[in-house]
């Protein structure tokens, strides 16, 4: 273990963070990092448990206990070893995974839990900077072809997984750049998209081909698709936001919330917009309707772009600040989070229901009209909420955005050409290990499970790889 009575003498401490009128002035990452023997501390707390519940918490498995008592000892060298044998992209989890392992530590019983997270990003930037990371091509190849369709997290493990394995990878993704959500969903002050470049800059070191600008089914036809591939996986992602069929939606300035987080990353690489995609909150008074992660990213690039004022709306009652009897460890606790966004300004209103939206002569958005709301438990036991007479409110909204999260995979063309059977909530249908209907088709991410983390696609992309795998070749070297 760290150190035996570590969890005893050091207390729980986490990353610093820039002052906030300075990181609001860009879209870097503002996170201050701990100094080395600091590190080490927060190693030493890891009390090595009989039963590791931070296991069970983390889909991917990861060997905690055994890179937080080598980041106590200062074997950095081994503790990258150790995670990356279970986590493709530790530095991507590392900045944005909310950390499931952490609320399964035993420490966080009674008391804080390890920082699992902040040693997991900490091993692997300390890797990046000290030139430990190379690429590692395959030494044999198979003579076995897959293609990969979705460069988000779960397509790029499934590609690195199989390319390890000796087989021919090509890695097909309709935007102009890889790297899916991580590249233009998530905002550059919560991940620098050079983190993800430098990785899939590695991966077609290692021999994958990738293939940006590609919409299969259209740019390649499926019959191509099948003859020239041996397995196809499908890690598209679940795209289709949910919307708020409400009067007034057909205002101008009423949009899904990736239309507006994605040109801000687009600018931040320079690129040059049409006018119909440079939708910005520049002076404008922005309503967010949805309390999430997503909601968060719209908040703070709406910070950083010079909103007046911003509100973010949740129907759902502010939850309590501890876990409450009926949530016990090491269940995830359903408890207030206050992101780094919402730190930075804006209003955050509780259990209130959007009624419609009012406008202009010009058809823009002026307007959003609500009611508050109260929460009950049905005699079915499932929460349900009556709206509250008399509480109707107005906010003034020159920009709406929807992030009320993903109804599921867009299921293009070549899903339905490839014979692929859907599940009742529209994501593809697999045998809980990734292969579809159709021999030969697998998926993996957000298309099979529906909206989820991000350490979820990279498990589910690594365990689709090795079905893949054990379908061309009869057995399997990937664990």
């Amino acid at each position: 273990m760290g150190k035996v009575t570590g969890f005893k003498e050091y207390d729980r401490q986490v990353y610093g963070a820039r002052p906030v009128p300075e990181r609001v002035g860009n879209y870097s990452e503002f996170v201050l990092p701990l100094a080395e023997d600091q590190l080490r501390q927060q190693g030493a707390r890891c009390m090595n448990c009989g039963i590791p519940f931070c296991h069970d918490g983390c889909p991917l498995g990861n060997l905690i206990p055994d890179w937080n008592h080598q980041v106590y000892e200062g074997r950095w060298d081994e503790a990258l070893e150790q995670l990356h044998a279970t986590n493709n992209f530790p530095e991507f989890t590392g900045r944005i995974c909310p950390a499931p392992c952490e609320a399964s530590c035993v420490l966080n019983i009674d008391q804080s839990p390890v920082t699992i997270k902040q040693l997991e990003v900490s091993i692997i930037d300390r890797a990046f900077e000290e030139g430990w990371i190379e690429a590692q091509p395959p030494a044999v190849r198979t003579g076995k072809t897959v293609a990969v369709i979705g460069s988000g997290p779960a397509g790029l493990a499934a590609a690195q997984q199989l390319n390890r394995a000796g087989h021919q990878v090509t890695l097909f993704e309709r935007d102009d750049r890889i790297g899916g959500l991580l590249m233009y969903g998530i905002p550059g002050f919560k991940m620098e998209k050079t983190v993800v470049q430098r990785r899939v800059d590695l991966l077609q070191e290692e021999g994958i081909e990738l293939r940006p600008n590609t919409n299969v089914g259209v740019d390649i036809s499926v019959a191509d698709l099948k003859a020239e591939y041996d397995a196809i996986c499908i890690c598209v992602g679940s795209t289709v936001p949910r919307d708020l069929p409400v009067p007034g939606r057909e205002l101008s300035g009423v949009h899904f919330a990736m239309e507006f987080l994605v040109p801000q990353n687009k600018r931040d690489w320079g690129d040059t917009l049409s006018p119909e995609q440079d939708l910005n909150a520049t002076g404008k008074n922005v309503v967010i309707i949805g309390g999430g992660d997503t909601g968060s990213d719209c908040l703070g690039t709406s910070i950083r772009q010079g909103a007046n004022k911003i509100y973010q709306l949740e129907l759902m009652p502010q939850p309590p600040e501890q876990p409450t009897d009926d949530n016990p460890w090491p269940q995830w606790p359903r408890v207030e989070r206050i992101s780094t966004s919402q730190q930075e300004g804006g209003e955050r209103l509780f259990a209130v229901l959007t009624k419609s939206f009012s406008g202009n002569d010009a058809g823009q958005v002026t307007h959003l009209n609500g009611v508050k709301v109260e929460w009950s438990t049905g005699e079915d036991g499932r929460p349900g909420f009556t709206e509250i007479p008399g509480s109707e409110f107005t906010l003034e909204a020159d920009l709406v955005l929807f992030a009320m999260g993903y109804l599921h995979p867009d299921t293009a063309p070549f899903v339905k050409d490839l014979g692929v059977e859907l599940d009742a909530r529209g994501n593809l249908m697999t045998n809980g290990k990734g292969a579809t209907s159709v021999p030969g088709v697998y998926a993996a991410g957000d298309a099979a499970r529906g909206q989820s983390l991000v350490v979820w696609a990279i498990a589910e992309g690594r365990n689709a790889a090795r079905e893949i795998d054990l379908y061309l070749m009869g057995e399997t070297v990937l664990p």
